[in-house]
């Protein structure tokens, strides 16, 4: 029996390309995609860790975009994004199937892979739209807007343009908490950073690293918010389906300590 080949990469999206990349070039039967960080607990497993390169993600990635529609694509990447356990492999499924597939534009739902990724991309799409409408800033003693996030998946990445079109005119960061990493623009561009000092405990940011008025501007709108609620039409079932309770933490006019 030969043993089964496990690809070991550093989680990111152009690793995971390496990876597919990899498998083609030395015709790796059967491989298995997997993050560095997973324990492997199979018998039987040849392990190689795969470097990222650029370049060869990116071909990967051509030759991908090449028999695929746009919509295809961003699906493809939201369910890379949403880091369920084991996704690279249905990614590699469908991507080897498209790679032989013939110039057939019609998309097969039967195909359970395909279903799959539709379910899943729509899922992240939703968190997308909601770290988009939920997303609330406190402005810091230096100027900058910052916020705290922790989305179910990875969506970082996907809301980087709605927020560099909503605030062109303001430096901020948003912050994954439960990830570590966060997105900063300057004014200029948006780039990738890791901060000290978060912590998944506590989702605000401390009085002390606010600006002068932050406060009185915050107690301001939870003011607003208390008194345009009208009491006798209040559904707090219809409330928490539109705004559900684990987004709460993030909110201003949630914070009942203003």
């Amino acid at each position: 029996m030969n043993p089964q080949t496990i690809l070991l990469y550093d989680g990111s999206f152009e690793g995971f390309l390496s990876c597919v990349f990899m498998i083609y070039d030395q015709k790796i039967p059967d491989a298995i995609i997997r993050k560095e960080s997973d324990t492997n607990t199979q018998l039987f497993t040849i392990t190689e860790e795969v470097i990222t390169e650029k370049h060869k993600a990116s071909r990967v990635w051509k030759g991908f975009t090449s028999k695929t529609t746009r919509n295809e694509q961003q699906d493809f990447f939201k369910v890379f994004l949403s880091e369920i356990k084991g996704v690279e492999n249905t990614l590699l499924s469908y991507m080897q199937n498209t790679f032989t597939k013939k110039d057939n534009r019609n998309i097969d739902f039967g195909n359970k892979d395909i279903l799959k990724i539709s379910q899943v991309a729509r899922m992240v799409g939703r968190e997308k739209h909601r770290m988009e409408a939920f997303v609330r800033f406190q402005l810091t003693k230096d100027n900058i807007y910052t916020a705290t996030v922790e989305p179910d998946f990875n969506v970082l990445p996907l809301i980087i343009h709605h927020f560099k079109d909503r605030y062109a005119d303001q430096q901020w960061v948003i912050y994954d908490i439960k990830r570590n990493y966060g997105i900063y623009y300057d004014l200029h561009i948006v780039e990738t950073v890791t901060i000290e000092g978060f912590s998944r405990k506590k989702t605000r940011i401390s009085d002390e690293l606010l600006a002068q008025n932050e406060t009185e501007f915050q107690k301001l709108w939870g003011t607003y918010y208390n008194n345009v609620n009208i009491k006798s039409r209040k559904n707090n079932k219809l409330h928490r389906q539109h705004l559900p309770k684990r987004y709460w933490k993030y909110l201003t006019e949630k914070n009942s300590s203003l």
